[in-house]
């Protein structure tokens, strides 16, 4: 059967630094646009923003003064509707549904909501000290101080309390994390993107080729440990200046991150979310209600969770 042939960029991609960092959103788009038609829609903003850049990035296309082009670009009479697919990560959501599910079992949601409306600098001591326990990189010092941070939150609940119970399981996951330095990183949202990512264009049905612009950890190891089998027919990472479908996945990819982040902060750019909408995979990891129901391409779908066969 011949491969689904799709092309990879991401934005918002910071490793296992999930909070404290540039950004709160990861999003990863694939192409499935032929090298011609990617050309070509690449050549035409060329032709309409008239920069000089060697390289096209998103950036340029979010430029206020490139503001019809992007309209054009996302719209019915542009070239990327139904060929472009995004999957966003709230990435503290990414981190607090990782950070339950291997240490209790349990979804991350309610905790991630009370956090979410509660804020303030107690809360975003949380999510760092989480993020440095689940950090494959961390020392053991990360599970005193984050059980530290655990008992200053100014709320409880099952999940709260199930997490002060779980020292033994903390010592057991940075255990492991020690043992097996080869394993794929329990924080890293950019192999589990690249999941489904075969599994959107696949289908169940069909196998996937996937030309991916350069990231150092996307190794041949870590990519077999996804155990993704026959489902990925190849895996080649390139320049994105060798291939115009990969400056094209960089396009969707830095709009759909900055449109999604905008709405975290409550800053609704009405005209360009009902645009997004389209290209937006449903199963996108997001946990803030409000901001999915605007965003949503399924407005009235349940938010997506964290799946744990992605990434056990």
């Amino acid at each position: 059967m011949t491969p689904v042939a799709i092309a990879c960029d991401e934005s918002g991609y910071e490793g296992e630094k999930l909070v404290g960092g540039v950004t709160d959103v990861f999003a990863h788009a694939s192409v499935g646009l032929d090298e011609v038609t990617a050309a070509e829609c690449v050549a035409e903003l060329r032709r309409r923003i008239r920069s000089p850049a060697t390289e096209y990035k998103a950036n340029h296309v979010l430029r206020s003064k490139n503001r019809q082009v992007l309209l054009w670009l996302l719209g019915p009479s542009g070239p990327l509707l139904g060929s472009v697919r995004v999957q966003l990560v709230d990435k503290a959501f990414f981190l607090i549904s990782r950070l339950t599910e291997l240490l209790v079992g349990r979804p991350g949601s309610s905790l991630y909501a009370a956090g979410r409306s509660t804020g303030g600098s107690v809360w975003d001591g949380f999510l760092q000290a989480a993020n440095n326990l689940m950090w494959s990189r961390e020392s053991m010092d990360s599970i005193e101080l984050f059980f530290k941070a655990l008992e200053q939150l100014p709320f409880d609940g099952e999940v709260v309390e199930a997490l002060k119970r779980a020292k033994p399981s903390a010592e057991a996951f940075r255990g492991g994390l020690v043992e097996d330095p080869g394993a794929i990183p329990p924080l890293d949202p950019l192999l589990p993107a690249i999941v489904r990512a075969v599994e959107s264009w696949g289908d169940g049905r069909r196998p996937v080729a996937i030309a991916h612009d350069r990231q150092t950890s996307l190794s041949p190891q870590r990519i077999a440990r996804l155990g993704l089998g026959d489902r990925l027919a190849a895996f080649e990472l390139v320049h994105s200046t060798s291939d115009s479908r990969i400056q094209v996945a960089d396009f969707l990819a830095g709009v759909a991150r900055k449109i999604a982040s905008d709405q975290l902060a409550c800053r609704d750019d009405a005209e360009l979310t009902a645009l997004i909408r389209p290209y937006l995979d449903p199963l996108s990891v997001w946990g803030d209600a409000p901001s999915w129901t605007r965003l949503s391409p399924d407005r009235g779908s349940a938010l997506a969770t964290v799946r744990s066969q992605d990434m056990r």
